[in-house]
């Protein structure tokens, strides 16, 4: 095992498929010269060439549906928006190209692609630069979304990703591409679909994905000085979703507190939600809670930021909530 960055690990990811397949490219903005934005590309390019690297115009319309045109003809493009708020111009492309093809064709034509960058937050961004569109995609029929929390997730992950033959919607964060973690020195991949207790616990179920991981952890560490034991699951992917893993460890532990960074309505913590209580409600000793970001666009403001964003005291206060403690 050695310790690399997130970063290093989408790089590796990509480099490592890309020497595998030649029909693998990564494609974006400032990707290639650059060496990417958050420097996720650096050295691809001298490695393999303007012709598996390429710069691309500021144009993600453009650039996402000539992906998708060449993922249908036999190569498997990996798509990189600067950020997913950028996707927006390019939806037709996501949503109704690579997701819709294979069952519009009659299974003629799969669309193997990954649309990659980061999601949420990222600072004093202001709104139209800090949305969470996951539950978007994840509401997409066609679409697989992963969204890891750490780089040995983040590794295995995306070169699951780049083999699957179906569009892949691959959300990171900038606020995560510089954390560390250890991957094997070997070649490895993670199945898609599968969440992952990280932490065991019998007095209640934290649930999350992605950057809000850190809030789940930390929540979780200032509880167990309390005596509670919060059994903490990373989903990795909210599309499909672990329902599973999540129903088993609340029949365990009777509650449930999920954290997600997107606004409330229409959100992925509302989906669990449904499920936990449609198919655990004789298991539950109280309501299943959630800790989202405000009902509002995100402001440029770092108090306003702090106050809308989900953190480790709301998150406790919820699990309070639910143990009756409060």
């Amino acid at each position: 095992m050695r310790e690399i960055q997130f970063r290093d690990a989408i790089k590796e990811a990509m480099s490592e498929e890309m020497r595998r397949d030649k029909n693998v490219f990564l494609m974006g903005e400032e990707v290639a010269e650059y060496n990417g934005a958050y420097k996720a590309s650096q050295g691809m390019l001298d490695e393999f060439g303007p012709d598996r690297v390429i710069d691309t115009p500021i144009s993600e319309l453009g650039f996402s549906g000539l992906g998708v045109g060449a993922a249908m003809n036999g190569l498997r493009p990996i798509i990189e928006f600067m950020t997913f708020n950028f996707s927006l111009v390019a939806m037709d492309q996501l949503v109704n190209s690579s997701a819709k093809m294979l069952a519009m064709s009659g299974g003629q034509y799969s669309v193997p692609i990954v649309f990659r960058g980061p999601t949420g937050n990222a600072g004093q961004l202001g709104a139209t630069h800090s949305s969470n569109f996951e539950n978007w995609f994840a509401n997409t029929p066609g679409l697989k979304v992963v969204v890891p929390s750490n780089p040995y997730d983040a590794k295995g992950l995306l070169k699951a990703s780049i083999r699957d033959e179906n569009p892949v919607i691959f959300m990171e964060s900038e606020l995560m591409y510089s954390d560390k973690g250890e991957v094997p020195d070997s070649e490895y991949l993670l199945p898609i679909g599968v969440a992952e207790i990280k932490r065991k616990g019998d007095d209640v179920t934290l649930v999350s994905f992605g950057k809000m991981m850190k809030v789940a952890f930390e929540a979780a560490d200032e509880l167990a000085k309390e005596g509670i034991m919060a059994e903490v699951i990373d989903l990795r992917t909210v599309r499909p979703i672990d329902y599973k893993t999540v129903l088993e460890s609340v029949k365990k532990t009777n509650r449930c507190v999920i954290v997600e960074e997107a606004n409330p309505v229409a959100s992925i913590s509302t989906d669990l939600a449904y499920t936990i209580q449609r198919h655990a409600f004789d298991y539950l000793d109280a309501p299943v809670m959630r800790v989202n970001s405000m009902d509002i666009p995100l402001s440029y403001s770092p108090t306003y930021i702090e106050a809308t964003l989900p953190n480790a005291k709301r998150t406790i206060d919820a699990v309070k909530s639910v143990t009756y403690q409060k």
